[in-house]
């Protein structure tokens, strides 16, 4: 049992918080406050507001808020960039609590040429990273992004959010942590924790228990800085799209790509897209269904995929490497694909080293690390969403039976059309996200939608699956059905918190890690 009730800051204890950063780097009023919430989240519902907003650009400073706030036991909540839009953006999980914004603190502190590896502040985001690079003239480095080049490197990594290309994959490439601790204290991790150790940001371990890992969607403390691994750019990048007829096809694909994952054929992050999904990425298509009204019926689908060439499904994935390396796996891959009747494998073109100016597809962008805000440029602005996201098996028939019995949940209770992108983050592995996409403005529709999340984490969980990642107002209930053994996972990252945190100020209830002075 949780009490998370609103905290109420006395106005003292915030001329406290704004004299550590200065009035110019704070937000007071709730104006102000509101364009740092999730705005996918309906204007009218306060539950996740903050009381006030810092914008701290050090960490001595972070040490001078998490003082204070221990010494007065204020909830605290950090977000990075705080674009985590549909996972709750920066918003707070207890209402009132002070939220400490880091896009200020957006240095990128050292970039190694020799060891293709930078470090980065947590405010430092994909765009950044990269004006960083090209700067410095390191053209040659490149590294994985995720769809919008707006959002923190170390804040998408710390949520274990994915990027596409080969270190795209779990918890991307991130190596040594700077961490402010709830007491004010900093660490280090890994090699880190030696003075002077210049394996700090190379080596992913270190002597004793890892703990770079505790930080990841966790509430022990506060990231300040990370090493990320760049990599050299390839000789050759062939984006590849790949069309999957028909729904009965799927899980024919998906076992398709597991066996190129395992070969090494296929690496990085690929995908498979519904046509629904699919369709945002097309001009000619988008308005079609972002703006439908209704759920499509499948033979409607079936016309419309064969229409627009689309497919029912349809695949994103790329090769990098030497030419020669490439050309052999893109035939490994019109090969394998030729079992697929009637499906397609399109490679537009190759393009070579000197010849990434050229990209100009938003998905290839994407695919050859180039930051871009293109896909969100041509959304209506009053068009959110919210997702539900579960970890499967990467077998083809089990993730068709999961996402059919997904999408008849929502197409049910919402009577729209289900939006799925499958990603595949290792080899054995799918990442099924799963959306509804609403007006914001619209009230009812809003509630009908985070409602039918609710019931499908509650039925997944009786399935024995659950999700990777939650928005704030799912994190409890996706914590809920980590059961086994009476919640002896639960129990014992309790423990942790409760020794590092012993009054619980740092983000109290995120990914449902509630401190001892929440729980009744």
């Amino acid at each position: 049992m949780v009490n998370a009730a609103p905290y109420q800051l006395d106005p003292q204890i915030a001329d406290l918080l704004v004299a550590v950063v200065g009035d110019e780097h704070a937000l007071r009023s709730q104006e102000e406050r509101d364009n740092y919430r999730d705005p996918f989240w309906n204007i009218e519902d306060r539950t996740y507001d903050s009381s006030l907003v810092l914008f701290p650009h050090s960490t001595e400073q972070i040490q001078a808020i998490v003082r204070i706030a221990n010494e007065h036991g204020v909830p605290l909540w950090t977000s990075s960039q705080g674009r985590n839009n549909g996972y709750g953006g920066p918003s707070p999980r207890v209402r009132g609590s002070v939220l400490i914004s880091l896009r200020e603190m957006n240095r990128v502190l050292e970039i190694n040429e020799e060891l293709a590896y930078a470090v980065v502040e947590p405010g430092v985001s994909w765009f950044e990273l990269r004006e960083a690079l090209d700067r410095a003239g390191h053209e040659d480095l490149w590294f994985s992004i995720p769809d919008l080049g707006w959002g923190s490197v170390i804040g998408n990594s710390l949520d274990n959010g994915m990027t596409y290309a080969p270190y795209g994959s779990d918890f991307q490439k991130i190596c040594g942590l700077e961490v402010v601790l709830a007491d004010g204290e900093i660490l280090r991790t890994g090699l880190g924790a030696q003075p002077g150790n210049d394996s700090w940001h190379l080596y992913t371990r270190g002597y004793g228990p890892v703990l770079d890992q505790l930080f990841f969607q966790s509430n022990y403390g506060i990231v300040t800085r990370a090493g990320i691994w760049l990599m050299r750019r390839p000789e050759a990048f062939a984006p590849l799209f790949l069309t999957i007829p028909r729904h009965e096809q799927l899980a024919q694909a998906i076992d398709i790509f597991r066996e190129l994952r395992l070969d090494g054929v296929v690496r990085g992050v690929p995908s498979i897209q519904n046509l629904v999904t699919m369709s945002a990425q097309f001009d000619e298509t988008r308005d079609m269904y972002l703006r439908a009204d209704a759920a499509m019926s499948d033979e409607k689908l079936n016309e419309l995929g064969d229409s627009t060439g689309l497919g029912r499904w349809g695949a994103r994935t790329a090769l990098w490497g030497d030419r020669v390396v490439v050309d052999h796996h893109l035939e490994r891959i019109r090969t394998a694909w030729e079992a697929i009747e009637g499906g397609r494998v399109i490679s537009d073109r190759i393009f070579a080293r000197d010849e990434w100016g050229e990209i100009t597809k938003f998905v290839d962008k994407v695919q050859a690390g180039i930051p871009n805000m293109d896909i969100i440029q041509a959304t209506p602005a009053n068009v959110g969403h919210i997702a539900f996201a579960p970890v499967l098996p990467l077998k083809g028939d089990t993730v068709v039976e999961s996402i059919d019995m997904i999408r008849d949940v929502i197409v049910d209770a919402v009577g729209l059309n289900h939006v799925c992108a499958l990603y595949f983050p290792n080899d054995r592995t799918c990442v099924a996200v799963n959306s509804i996409t609403f007006d914001v403005t619209d009230e009812e529709l809003f509630r009908n939608s985070y409602t039918t999340m609710k019931k499908l984490v509650v039925e997944a969980g009786k399935r024995g699956f659950t999700e990777y990642r939650a928005h704030v107002d799912l994190m409890d209930l996706v914590s809920d059905q980590l059961s086994f053994n009476d919640h002896a996972y639960r129990r014992f990252v309790e423990k942790i918190k409760d020794a590092v945190d012993p009054k619980g100020i740092l983000a109290a209830g995120r990914h449902g890690v509630w401190p001892g002075s929440y729980r009744a």
